[in-house]
């Protein structure tokens, strides 16, 4: 028992390493393959090791997959004199005179009488924007209006991607912010999919609306209007997608908020639909639909469909508003599901600018598979190289290898640590374990060297004397490179920021666990 105490560092380590094996090899163990979203502190897409001998997740450069990275389109005019009981006016005279609709403006208080004010909008230029501004009584000059949006605007598009993928079932798709410069990117990464795909999935806003299109007498000719009657702020529930069943199209079962029934059941009866159910000609001739009513997304018309009669008699008699339920319709299961999606994650502020200031990169599986096999023999030659340069320099294989060991030992530490928290391995992750393992090996160089190069050491007093000497620099060293380290690990620089993680991570372990038993090894080998 006394033994077991006065090694239980070596205990220590033997308990972590056992904890990682779990980690790595037992089933179930370790972070799943759901999408993940942080504001800049996300690790790359992720895609697990399907198939194979551990729980081990892979950034896309090492399984394959999609990197979109774009800006957000919009202009922003920062700290400009809006009256906090003003905004709604201004919001209002914004839209007429830019020509956008009232979703493309959005004005955001900084104070009682200063206000950022959001344009998303691609066809209106920093000068028409300050025009605009000084239009309504905002005085602003081209110089106070920047591209881009505000970060607020910005973590809403992170919160609705993230929400997309998820609901899309991506397994392993992330989303984070980059930075570059003064401009933020948001970079969306989905493992083996295609290109194609990730963009018909965030390339839009979003928007869904039902819009009531319905004929009405003006000046003696019947013209049909078009009316929004409900919006995603109107859906309490989405259901699943329910496929085609004989004549009905692909549907998606939604229930209203208590807010929104009654009046989308008044507006139905004052449009015309209670009286004339079930007349929608929209598929046979959509330029005299009759009384139709419109699944829009992002401005296209998905699908128009009528009123049922029963639908209809429930408006009328006051029973839709105790229960508001119903389907909206698609052409075809695809755009049911990319509406259901659209419908749960929300609508995005402005569109991402993929195709201006954006990049697409796709990496093909077996690519990634190859940079697999690449790392392997990578970090194979950094173990054949690191065990060749501690033989040579101790010829003693009772001081090399427990060195080597415990080196070792680190970098599956770090694989259980990553196995545990499902961060990804990828290219800037596998530099990071190198660099782990040759700071690692070069400390616990120091010292045994300066426990065996100072003369014999007989006594655990004498050796616990030399082991302090030669620790308290390594640990100091240590904590600068964390301190170096620690900006890149927080900040939105794309692969520096895992290699700075994992660098970090690997010192802290060598610090508090391997460099400690490692020294206990020593003093069990050299002392009496």
């Amino acid at each position: 028992m006394s033994r077991l105490r006065e090694n239980w560092r070596i205990v220590l380590l033997v308990v972590l390493i056992v904890a990682s094996a779990v980690s790595l090899f037992a089933p179930a163990v370790g972070a799943g393959g759901g999408a993940n979203a942080t504001n800049g502190t996300a690790p790359d897409a992720t895609a697990r090791d399907e198939g194979g001998l551990t729980n081990l997740q892979y950034g896309l450069e090492l399984s394959g997959g999609t990197r979109v990275r774009a800006p957000l389109v919009g202009l922003t005019a920062e700290k400009v004199p809006v009256a906090a009981n003003n905004s709604t006016n201004v919001t209002s005279a914004l839209t007429e005179r830019l020509g956008v609709p009232p979703t493309d403006v959005q004005i955001r208080q900084r104070g009682q009488r200063s206000a950022d004010v959001e344009v998303f909008s691609e066809n209106v230029s920093r000068q028409e924007f300050a025009r605009a501004l000084r239009a309504v009584g905002v005085q602003a000059s081209p110089d106070d209006v920047r591209e881009g949006v505000t970060d607020e605007t910005v973590q809403t598009a992170v919160d609705v991607l993230d929400s997309k993928v998820s609901q899309a079932g991506l397994s392993g798709a992330t989303v984070q912010t980059v930075q570059s410069g003064q401009q933020t990117y948001i970079q969306v990464e989905v493992p083996n999919a295609n290109r194609s795909e990730v963009l018909d999935l965030i390339g839009d806003r979003g928007q869904v609306r039902l819009v009531a299109h319905f004929p009405t007498q003006e000046n003696g000719s019947t013209v049909y209007r078009n009316e929004t009657v409900l919006t995603r702020e109107d859906i309490a529930s989405i259901g699943t997608v329910q496929s085609a069943q004989g004549n009905r199209a692909p549907r998606v079962p939604i229930t209203l908020t208590d807010q929104a029934a009654e009046p989308f059941a008044r507006a139905m009866e004052r449009f015309g639909f209670t009286q004339n159910p079930s007349s929608c000609r929209y598929q046979q001739n959509p330029e005299d639909a009759g009384y139709c009513l419109y699944t829009v997304n992002d401005g296209e018309v998905v699908y128009g469909a009528g009123v049922r009669a029963s639908l209809a008699r429930d408006f009328a008699s006051g029973e839709f508003a105790r229960d508001p339920s119903f389907v909206i319709t698609a052409s075809n299961v695809s755009e049911a599901s990319q509406l259901q999606i659209d419908l749960q994650a929300g609508a995005l502020p402005t569109e991402l600018d993929i195709q201006e200031k954006g990049t697409t990169q796709f990496i093909l599986p077996s690519l990634g598979d190859r940079f697999k096999l690449y790392s392997l023999v990578t970090g194979i030659i950094a173990v054949l190289a690191v065990s060749l340069v501690v033989y040579i320099r101790y010829r003693e294989a009772r001081i090399a290898a427990p060195m080597i060991v415990t080196a070792f030992s680190e970098v599956f530490l770090l694989l259980g640590f990553a196995a545990a928290i499902g961060y990804p391995l990828d290219l800037s992750v596998i530099a990071g374990f190198i660099a782990v393992i040759g700071t690692g090996v070069d400390d616990l160089i120091i010292i045994a060297d300066e426990v065996l190069q100072q003369g014999e050491t007989s006594t655990r007093k004498m050796f616990r004397r030399r082991f302090r000497k030669a620790f308290w620099p390594i640990a100091a060293a240590a904590g600068t490179l964390i301190v170096a380290m620690a900006p890149l690990s927080v900040l939105s620089l794309g692969d520096l920021q895992g290699f700075a993680i994992v660098t970090i991570v690997g010192v802290l372990i060598g610090i508090l666990v391997t460099r400690p038993a490692y020294g206990d090894v020593l003093r069990s080998l050299m002392t009496r």
